[in-house]
C-alpha cells in the first residue's frame, strides 16, 4: 500500500496525526510499535517497518504471549515511519478519531526474507520491545467471497518470551504508555496540547503546505525565543565540557556521542554548505548524495548542526571507517545525525529551548532520505544511559540543558561523559616503519600547556597500510630539523624520531597516562582535519586508570600488521592482551594450548601449531604429553604474562586451550557447548538456543557462562571440579546435544554434516575430547575486523551484540566500563559432574586415568611442529 491511502484518510488541518512521506528503504527489519487505540473500538495497532513506511495491521483483542492463540490481524493502510512516534488525540468525527499512545516499541527481525514471507502471506521474525520479545508470526487468512478486509493472524511463538495460558495478561498487566508513561483513558475527552499528567504541553510546530504533496518545514514564528534575522553564514557550534559522570535529574536529555566528523549545514534556497567546526567549506568532500538531501528537504533557509558518520557492521558509528571512506574517495556508507536546529526561514533559533528546537528539527526532517536521521534523546538518568552505551562499547554520550538556548563555544549547557580516554593530540614526529618503505611505525604526540608543547608519547598501532603510507607521505614534506616540544626529549624517547611542523591533529584511544605523563596502550583513530593543531589540550576528567602488569618481552618488528584492514598491528596485540591479562590468565595459564599462528598476518597463510617450533619464546613452556610419551609428543603452555607475548611475537592470532589444566589432564575441569548456525539462522534463534543450553545444564546442577564465539555462534560453558574422565565428560555432552535435536529438529542438529546444517544450529559436543579445544576466553580471531571471543553476562545477550561485535578495538572499553567480570565467579560455581546422579555417565566406556596426573614443565625444545592451514 502507498500513502496516498493514509493521507486521502485525513485532515492534516485538524488532526495532530504526521503527515508524513515514505522514507528510502533502509535494511529490513528495523522499528517496530505497537500503539493502543481507543477509537469506536479498542484496538492496537501493530506495525513493522518496511520498506520505507509502517506496514500496519489493526489487532483487535491485542497480542497474546500464550503460544499459539491467535489473534485476528487485519491489514490497513501503510503508514509513514514518523507515525511509529505519535501519541495524542485525533478529534472525533476524524477517521480513526479518539485517543492513542504508544503502547509498546522496539527493533524486529525477519527470519528469513521479509518480503517473500510479506508476498506469501506468512512472515515470521523477533520482537526486541520493552514490553513484546521473541519470536512472533503474522499469517494471511483465506479470504472469502466479497470480503473486504485482508486478515491475519498475529501468532507468539513458544521462547523463553512466551507465557503460559493461566498465566497474567500482559494488556492487563502493563496498560501504560512506553513513551510517556500515561494510560489511554487519561487522554479521553482531553484535547490536543492537554495532558492530565503534564497539564499543558506545548503545541507542535505545525506544517504548512505547499502546493502538490510536499510539506513545507514548521511555521516557527510563534516559538518563544525566536528572532527574526538573517541567515548566517556561520555560526560557532556549542561545545561540550568533559565530565567524569553524567549528570541527574529531569533537566537533563541525553544524546549518543558520535564518533565522525561535526559539521553545521547551511541551506539558502537550495544551495548547500557543509561547514566544519572551525567554518572550513568542505561541501565537495561528502560527494553528491549528501548535498541532494540536504537540498531535497523542504526548507528554504536552514541552519543545521550534526554529525556526519559512518557506521561499522554493528551498527556504531567508526571514525576509522569515516577516514577509510575518506581516503577512498567514496561517497557511499555516509550518514548525518542531525542534532539541533540554530535557524529556519527567517528566525534565528538560538534563543529557543532545546526541547523546542529538537522538536521542530525532528518534524523537518520526517520522511527525509534514511541518509539523514534525527539524532534520538534519551530522558532517563544519564549515568544509566552512559552505562547502556559503555557496555555496547561506544565512545560515550553527550548530557545537554533541555531548555537552555544554542551557546557557542564551550560551556556546561552540554557537558560529555565519556566511556573511553580519548582525545586529539598535536603530531610532532613520527618514526618509520621497520616492515614497509616509505611507511609510518609510529607517530609522536603532543598537546598544548600555556602555549607550550608538551611530549605525550608515542602511538603505534591502528593504522592501515594505506594509513600509514598516507601520513609518511603528508609528514614527510613537513619535515624540521629541531625538536618542537618545548622540552628536548630524552636520548630513548628520541631514537630515530623524524621531527615534523606540529600542524596535524590525530584522534587517539589510550587507556590512561604513565607515571611521565605518557600515553599508556594508545591507539590511533584518524586524523582530525577539521581540528586546528593550536587548540589541542590535555583534557582532564577520568580517574586515573588502573596499573597493567608489564611483560620482559621485547617485540621485534612492533609495527607489523596483524589485521591489515583494521590497522591492528603486533604491538597493538600486545597492548590489548595487556588490558585482559587478569581476566584472560584462568583460562590460558596452565593448560596445553593449540594454537593458530599467521606470522605474516591474516593475510598471509596461516596454520596450527601443537609444538614447539624454531625461534619460540622461553615463556613458552614444553610440556610431555603422558599418553604419548614414547612417540615424543609434547604440549605447549604458558605461564604469565610473558608467556602470552611471547606467543604473540610468534605471530599466534588465536589460542585455543583444553578444557582441563596440566594439573589435572585426564579429568575435564569444564564442558565447552559450541552453538554453530547454519545458513539463514537468525541471531535471535542462536540467543534462545544458548538460554535453552543454559536451563538443561541448570537441570543437572552445573551453573553455565556464555560468549561470543568471535565467528559466528556463543559458546556455552559451564565449569566443573575435576572429577570424571573425557570419555564420560564427552559422552554426557553428546547426549544432552541430541536430546535438544531430537526435541527440536527443526531447529537443532548434533551431526557436523553440513548438508544437514541448513537452516540449522548444530551444537557441537565435539570440543569436549581429549585433545580438542575451543577458542579461549578474550582470545582474538583471525579473522576480518580482529573480533575477540568476549564474556557475556546472561542479560546482555541481545540483537545489539552479535557474534563477531567486540573487537581489539572495543574490547578494553567494555571491560573498564561494565564494573564486573562477567566471569569473575566462573571457577567459584563449579560442582562436580559425578555429584548428579542423572548426570553421571552411563557409557561403558570409562577414563583410563582415575587420578590426576601432575605434570611438570620441561625445559623448551625447539623445533617445527606446525600443520599447515589457511585461516578462515
Amino acid at each position: 500500500m502507498a500513502l496516498e491511502t493514509y493521507r486521502q484518510k485525513r485532515d492534516f488541518t485538524t488532526s495532530p496525526e504526521p503527515r508524513g512521506v515514505k522514507a528510502k528503504q533502509r535494511n529490513a527489519g528495523a522499528i517496530f510499535v505497537v500503539q493502543k487505540h481507543a477509537a469506536r473500538r479498542l484496538h492496537y495497532d501493530f506495525r513493522l517497518e518496511m520498506d520505507g513506511v509502517l506496514k500496519s495491521w489493526a489487532v483487535t483483542r491485542g497480542p497474546s504471549l500464550v503460544p499459539g492463540e491467535k489473534r485476528l490481524a487485519v491489514h490497513v493502510e501503510d503508514h509513514p515511519l514518523a507515525y511509529g512516534d505519535f501519541e495524542g488525540t485525533i478529534p472525533k468525527g476524524e477517521y480513526g478519531g479518539g485517543s492513542v499512545i504508544v503502547w509498546d516499541r522496539g527493533h524486529w527481525t525477519p527470519i528469513g526474507d521479509p518480503h517473500k514471507g510479506y508476498d506469501k502471506g506468512h512472515l515470521e521474525f523477533a520482537l526486541d520491545g520493552e514490553k513484546l520479545r521473541g519470536r512472533w508470526h503474522l499469517i494471511r487468512m483465506r479470504g472469502r467471497p466479497r470480503e473486504k478486509t485482508e486478515n491475519w493472524l498475529l501468532i507468539k511463538g513458544d521462547d523463553e518470551a512466551a507465557r503460559a495460558a493461566d498465566a497474567a495478561d500482559i494488556l492487563a498487566e502493563q496498560p501504560q504508555s512506553v513513551k510517556t508513561g500515561r494510560k489511554v483513558e487519561a487522554l479521553a475527552g482531553e484535547p490536543p496540547g492537554w495532558s492530565s499528567k503534564t497539564g499543558k504541553i506545548d503545541p507542535a510546530p505545525k506544517l504548512r503546505r505547499a502546493k502538490g504533496d510536499d510539506p513545507l518545514p514548521p511555521d516557527p514564528s510563534d516559538l518563544k525565543g525566536a528572532k527574526k534575522g538573517a541567515l548566517p553564514s556561520f555560526v560557532p557550534p556549542a561545545l561540550a565540557t568533559l565530565v567524569s559522570k553524567a549528570p541527574a535529574g529531569g533537566r537533563w536529555i541525553h544524546e549518543i556521542k558520535y564518533d565522525g566528523y561535526r559539521l553545521e549545514v547551511r541551506i539558502e534556497a537550495g544551495r548547500v554548505k557543509l561547514l566544519t567546526r572551525s567554518g572550513l567549506d568542505w561541501t565537495k568532500k561528502f560527494g553528491q548524495p549528501l548535498i541532494e538531501a540536504f537540498a531535497a528537504l523542504p526548507v528554504v533557509k536552514a541552519l543545521i548542526d550534526g554529525e556526519l558518520v559512518v557506521e561499522n557492521d554493528a551498527g556504531a558509528s567508526d571514525f576509522s571507517a569515516l577516514q577509510a571512506a575518506l581516503s577512498d574517495n567514496r561517497s557511499d556508507g555516509f550518514i548525518f545525525y542531525a542534532f539541533d536546529l540554530l535557524y529556519l526561514d527567517g528566525y534565528d533559533l538560538r534563543g529557543v529551548a532545546l526541547s523546542l528546537r529538537k522538536e521542530m528539527l525532528a518534524q523537518l526532517l520526517a520522511g527525509a532520505p534514511a541518509l539523514l536521521r534525527m539524532s534520538a534523546h534519551f530522558d532517563q538518568d544519564g549515568e544509566l544511559i552512559r552505562r547502556h552505551a559503555c557496555r555496547l562499547s561506544l565512545e560515550g554520550i553527550v548530557s545537554k540543558l533541555r531548555n537552555a538556548p544554542y551557546r557557542s563555544g564551550r560551556s556546561k549547557d552540554w557537558v560529555k561523559s565519556k566511556c573511553a580516554e580519548r582525545q586529539e593530540f598535536v603530531i610532532a614526529g613520527f618514526v618509520p616503519s621497520s616492515v614497509a618503505r616509505k611507511s609510518i611505525g609510529s607517530l609522536v604526540l603532543g598537546y598544548y600547556e600555556r602555549n607550550r608543547l608538551i611530549n605525550a608519547g608515542r602511538v603505534g598501532t591502528g593504522f592501515t597500510a594505506a594509513v600509514a603510507a598516507d601520513l609518511y607521505e603528508r609528514l614527510a614534506k613537513i619535515r624540521v630539523s629541531e625538536c618542537p616540544f618545548a622540552r628536548r626529549l630524552t636520548s630513548a624517547q628520541a631514537r630515530q624520531v623524524v621531527y615534523v611542523k606540529p600542524q596535524l591533529v590525530a584522534e587517539v584511544e589510550f587507556r590512561g597516562w604513565t607515571a611521565d605523563r605518557n600515553l599508556r596502550h594508545a591507539s590511533f583513530r584518524g586524523l582530525r582535519e577539521d581540528k586546528p593543531a593550536a587548540e589541542i589540550i590535555r583534557e582532564h576528567a577520568s580517574d586515573p586508570a588502573e596499573v597493567q602488569p608489564k611483560a620482559s618481552v621485547r617485540l621485534t618488528h612492533p609495527d607489523r600488521l596483524y589485521w591489515p584492514e583494521a590497522g591492528v598491528t603486533k604491538e597493538g596485540l600486545a597492548d590489548y592482551y595487556a588490558g585482559v591479562w587478569k581476566h584472560m590468565a584462568p583460562f590460558v595459564v596452565g593448560r596445553p594450548l593449540s594454537l593458530l599462528r599467521c606470522p605474516g598476518g591474516i593475510a598471509e597463510p596461516c596454520f596450527f601449531q601443537k609444538h614447539a617450533w624454531k625461534g619460540m619464546g622461553r615463556a613458552i613452556h614444553v610440556v610431555p604429553d603422558p599418553l604419548n610419551g614414547s612417540s615424543g609428543e609434547e604440549l605447549l603452555s604458558i605461564e604469565d604474562l610473558d608467556g602470552l607475548i611471547s606467543l604473540v611475537q610468534g605471530g599466534v592470532l588465536e589460542i585455543h586451550p583444553w578444557g582441563a589444566t596440566l594439573a589435572a589432564l585426564e579429568q575435564p575441569d569444564m564442558i565447552i557447548m559450541d552453538l554453530d548456525p547454519g545458513e539463514g539462522v537468525a541471531w535471535a534463534d542462536v540467543i534462545t538456543a544458548a538460554k535453552e543450553l543454559r536451563e538443561r545444564l541448570a537441570k543437572f546442577g552445573l551453573a553455565s557462562f556464555v560468549k561470543t564465539s568471535g565467528g559466528k555462534g556463543l559458546h556455552v560453558v559451564a565449569p566443573l571440579v575435576p572429577s570424571l574422565g573425557w570419555n564420560e565428560v564427552k559422552a554426557f555432552t553428546k547426549r544432552m546435544a541430541q536430546a535438544m535435536a531430537a526435541d527440536r529438529p527443526d531447529r537443532y542438529v548434533a551431526t557436523i554434516t553440513k548438508s544437514k546444517r541448513d537452516g540449522k544450529i548444530l551444537i557441537d559436543y565435539l570440543r569436549n575430547g581429549r585433545g580438542a579445544t575451543a577458542v579461549a576466553a578474550y582470545s582474538t580471531r583471525a579473522r576480518a575486523g580482529a573480533p575477540v571471543s568476549m564474556p557475556l553476562a546472561w542479560d546482555e545477550l541481545s540483537p545489539d551484540i552479535g557474534p563477531a561485535y567486540f573487537s581489539v578495538a572495543n574490547a578494553l572499553t567494555r571491560l573498564e566500563q561494565i564494573g564486573r567480570d562477567p566471569w569473575g565467579d566462573f571457577h567459584r560455581a563449579a560442582v562436580p559432574l559425578a555429584e548428579s546422579e542423572t548426570a553421571r555417565s552411563k557409557s561403558s566406556s570409562r577414563s583410563k586415568a582415575s587420578k590426576p596426573t601432575v605434570l611438570k614443565a620441561a625445559p623448551s625444545k625447539r623445533g617445527s611442529g606446525g600443520r599447515s592451514r589457511k585461516a578462515s
